[in-house]
């Protein structure tokens, strides 16, 4: 499940100064507060969306693609840091990819970013129906998916924001699930035969290559989706310039923690590299270590989830497109007006509900590395942020700015690249057409590149 800030269901009311809605932020949110609501986005049970894809493309080493993850999102997380403690009031790899390169790359960056926007409510979509169908096998996956889609498309297009602050309540019972998981698991694992406890890193068939830890790797930074999250509450943080940087590093830690611990608890569990459902391999785990009932218990929670957080990330990706409208980035007539009554963006809500009917056609495992791919694409232009903002702009130099501003930062893109080129090649080339369209679309705004770049509203439009 992937889930977005509950914060971005919601836009801010109009004031007649444009700016009271800042002036009542209230300086309250310290780094234990901000790395709690870091969390809360990022969703312990996200490991759980791709479980079976990843175990079986590593033969079983999901652990070592986690830890292989973690490394490089950790250095990456240090550039958003980085960035944030200069640009405090913003918190997307568009706005720092603007501000050190110009509009132009920032443009094309908010574009890959749109591409993860318009696919994180069909993932969701994709596990409610692949997890529905394994409750209720009479009923076709693909009538979960319309039905889910239709759903949530009434209620954005009613104006329904509560239920997206349900996810609090959804996550905290996911952390009751994850202490049962584990107490269970060891339970299971105690009362059983000898267990090896280095099977989750050896995997099955002592496969000794690593393009399928990096492959899976690759697939998995979607995982880390929304640490960066932390940097919106930058106006609600005491000293911002100090505690987004840390929340951000800590929240990258811990969610990787977390990640890594019940991927290898899992895999003590159930120590295959093959399942019967690839998609809904998680069922199969979970029904190792508590039964039946513990599998429903699973589902139900996973479901509601789900639908908690395509609601969400559906509004989000609206009110994108809605602001693309209003400023002249898309075509203003048809996406920058909002419903007389209703006051929702119709339009831009309908739209993402037909992109998410591809759902019906596309898989899991290509959905999750076209997100990455996205991902990846803004993970590396944040590296790439932080040596021309600090060491190439700034002129920083000295062993500790070499350090900070070249090499720390350098090695991250050079990580992230490497994942990049380790996704599959249908999500390479379907990433690449994305960034494609995106260049003509910008050639064909700014009249052959001969008037200035449109600005991509997206930290107001989230907000």
């Amino acid at each position: 499940m992937i889930q977005l800030s509950p914060r971005q269901n919601v836009a801010r009311p109009p004031t007649e100064s444009g700016h009271a809605a800042e002036k009542g932020l209230k300086r309250v949110l310290g780094v234990p507060s901000l790395v709690l609501l870091g969390l809360v986005y990022m969703v312990p049970l996200t490991i759980f969306s791709t479980y079976g894809i990843v175990v079986e493309l590593t033969g079983g080493r999901l652990t070592d693609a986690y830890a292989v993850t973690l490394v490089v999102m950790l250095f990456t997380a240090r550039s958003y840091g980085r960035m944030a403690r200069v640009f405090p009031a913003a918190g997307s790899a568009y706005t720092y990819g603007a501000k050190s390169f110009g509009p132009g790359l920032g443009f094309l960056t908010g574009w890959s970013l749109m591409l993860d926007y318009l696919l994180l409510p069909m993932i969701n979509y994709l596990l409610i129906g692949i997890y529905l169908n394994a409750a209720f096998p009479a009923v076709p996956p693909w009538a979960f998916v319309v039905s889910s889609i239709a759903v949530v498309t009434v209620l954005n297009i009613l104006g329904i924001t509560t239920v997206a602050r349900a996810n609090i309540v959804v996550v905290g019972l996911q952390g009751i699930f994850i202490v049962l998981f584990v107490v269970f698991a060891a339970t299971s694992i105690s009362g059983g035969p000898a267990t090896d406890l280095l099977a989750p890193f050896t995997g099955v068939g002592n496969d000794l290559r690593l393009s399928p830890i990096f492959t899976g790797s690759a697939i998995l930074c979607l995982s880390y989706l929304g640490f960066d999250a932390v940097s919106t509450f930058a106006e609600e943080a005491r000293d911002p310039r100090r505690t987004i940087p840390r929340a951000i590093m800590l929240t990258t830690l811990v969610a990787g923690l977390l990640f890594l611990g019940l991927a290898y608890v899992s895999q003590l569990v159930l120590p295959v590299a093959t399942f019967e459902n690839v998609d809904s391999a998680a069922l199969e785990v979970v029904g190792r270590v508590g039964g039946d009932l513990f599998v429903a218990l699973f589902t139900a929670g996973y479901i509601a989830g789900s639908l908690g957080s395509a609601l969400t990330s559906q509004a989000s990706v609206s009110r994108i497109i809605f602001s693309m409208g209003r400023d002249g980035v898309l075509p203003t007539r048809v996406f920058g007006r909002l419903h007389a009554q209703l006051g929702t963006p119709v339009v831009p809500i309908l739209v993402t509900s037909a992109v998410a009917l591809l759902a019906l056609v596309l898989d899991l495992a290509t959905v999750s590395s076209l997100i990455s791919f996205g991902a990846l694409v803004a993970f590396s232009v944040v590296n790439l942020s932080v040596i021309k903002h600090f060491f190439v702009d700034r002129k920083e130099r000295g062993a500790a700015a070499v350090l900070n501003s070249l090499v720390l930062p350098g090695v991250g893109f050079g990580l992230t690249l490497w994942l990049w080129t380790s996704l599959t090649g249908q999500a390479l080339i379907l990433g690449v057409s994305w960034a494609v369209v995106g260049l003509a679309y910008l050639a064909v705004l700014t009249r052959g590149f001969r008037r200035p770049t449109p600005q991509l509203d997206l930290e107001g439009a989230a907000a």
